[in-house]
């Protein structure tokens, strides 16, 4: 395929925006490259400056479960736009959207929305440490909740990404009150919790990881969890940006059936628009100003545009029985068949699935954790990346980055991604 289009447009967006882009694992520095430049997008498609038709893996990073442009969304926007797209002051729809979502998710009575997930974790995190009375956090190496400071601890996708998982910038007391445990590892967490005693306000944790490939929870560990957290007065915190309303209408909760005290949004949520929210028990979130000390606000939060493409979404997503089973149905089969191409060329992989998630690791060991996710061999990857691009499927642009499955794919869509796989593993 031809991008020069898209390489004009990079070059000219380097001298306006740093790296010329606004999200670092946009600009290929994981796969080298010149990044593509999206004109459109509709169904399980995307349209690039050049012409180019991909099929599309990344769905936006998660947000299209249901498919690019999709009308219900599209409609409710546009029909809200015309009415004024932001006010400041309060709206009906944001009450609707809470609603669906309490109604939809476990274990939460009120939900506040904010602007991404980073926004989301950072005000999570915030709330309970207010609650709690409690200042160090435990996260889990190569998880990521996002560019708030105290997350930028060894965190995963773009960081790993780049090589500087520890970003400057974060400051040595920032750095001191995040904990590092290892994923999939209860042993670790433990250990922690035994040498700050009753100094934890919560463990956050991405309950299936994503941003380290796709990694899910070993052994029950998320319910071992929720018994330490108990046992020793700490909140968990599912940080749900990824897994909320993609696994399960109620999220990891509902497929795991582990309750965490506080849950984050983000992503599906927002229908495609810049949404995050956080959610728990009236006990917490009413410890959220103006009811309690806990501060958090927003410019832009709870935005008319935002709350009717996030409800457009939920509802329809709320009113189809079948969609998480079609959507898992597709994931596996696309597993399949890319572990036998892969096995019969001899490549070493391991793939990971869990619902409509999915990741390809290059090395023949399980994939439980930031170290064994780090082992993948890069340099295959970037062969691999490039050799699906150039036959028209777009995945992302990182070895550590989970692939996202839409109902909008078809299953010769599916055929095709698994026989260009098949052309391309030939010259791995």
């Amino acid at each position: 395929m031809i991008y020069k289009r898209s390489s004009a447009l990079f070059a000219e967006a380097e001298t306006v925006i740093p790296g010329g882009v606004n999200s670092p694992v946009r600009a290929f520095k994981g796969v080298g490259g010149t990044p593509i430049f999206v004109k459109e997008a509709k169904g399980a498609y995307l349209y690039d400056e050049d012409g180019n038709r991909l099929i599309d893996f990344i769905n936006s990073w998660g947000p299209m479960i249901l498919g690019h442009a999709y009308k219900p969304v599209v409609d409710a926007v546009v029909e809200k736009a015309k009415r004024g797209t932001s006010f400041g002051m309060p709206t009906e729809i944001e009450t609707k959207i809470a609603q669906l979502a309490v109604s939809m998710v476990p274990n939460i009575d009120k939900i506040r929305f904010v602007n991404s997930g980073t926004e989301a974790c950072m005000s999570a995190i915030r709330l309970a440490r207010g609650f709690t009375g409690k200042d160090k956090i435990i996260k889990f190496s190569g998880c990521y909740h996002g560019h708030s400071d105290s997350f930028l601890i060894q965190a995963g996708s773009g960081a790993s990404t780049f090589g500087i998982p520890n970003s400057p910038g974060v400051t040595k007391g920032t750095a001191k009150d995040t904990l590092l445990a290892t994923y999939n590892d209860l042993d670790s967490v433990q250990n922690l919790i035994d040498a700050n005693t009753g100094e934890i306000a919560c463990i956050i944790i991405e309950p299936v990881a994503g941003n380290m490939g796709c990694i899910p929870p070993k052994n029950n560990f998320l319910q071992k969890l929720r018994d330490l957290c108990d046992s020793h007065d700490i909140l968990l915190v599912f940080d749900e940006v990824m897994t909320g309303f993609r696994l399960a209408k109620g999220g990891a909760q509902e497929l795991y059936n582990v309750k965490a005290d506080i849950i984050c949004f983000g992503k599906v949520i927002g229908g495609g628009l810049p949404v995050g929210a956080f959610a728990a028990k009236s006990e917490i979130m009413d410890y959220l100003s103006p009811l309690g000390p806990v501060y958090q606000a927003g410019t832009l939060s709870g935005n008319p545009l935002a709350m009717a493409a996030g409800l457009a979404m939920l509802k329809a997503l709320d009113s189809d029985d079948e969609v998480f089973d079609r959507l898992a149905a597709k994931t596996e089969y696309l597993h399949q068949g890319l572990h036998k191409v892969l096995l019969d060329c001899k490549i070493d992989h391991t793939i990971n699935r869990v619902g409509s998630m999915i990741s390809v690791h290059f090395h023949p060991d399980a994939v439980i954790d930031f170290e064994s996710a780090a082992k993948g061999n890069n340099d295959t990857f970037k062969k691999f990346f490039h050799g699906l691009l150039n036959a028209g499927v777009y995945i992302a642009p990182s070895a550590f980055e989970t692939w996202f499955i839409t109902d909008a794919l078809s299953y010769e869509d599916l055929d095709f991604t698994i026989n260009a796989v098949n052309e391309v593993a030939k010259t791995l």
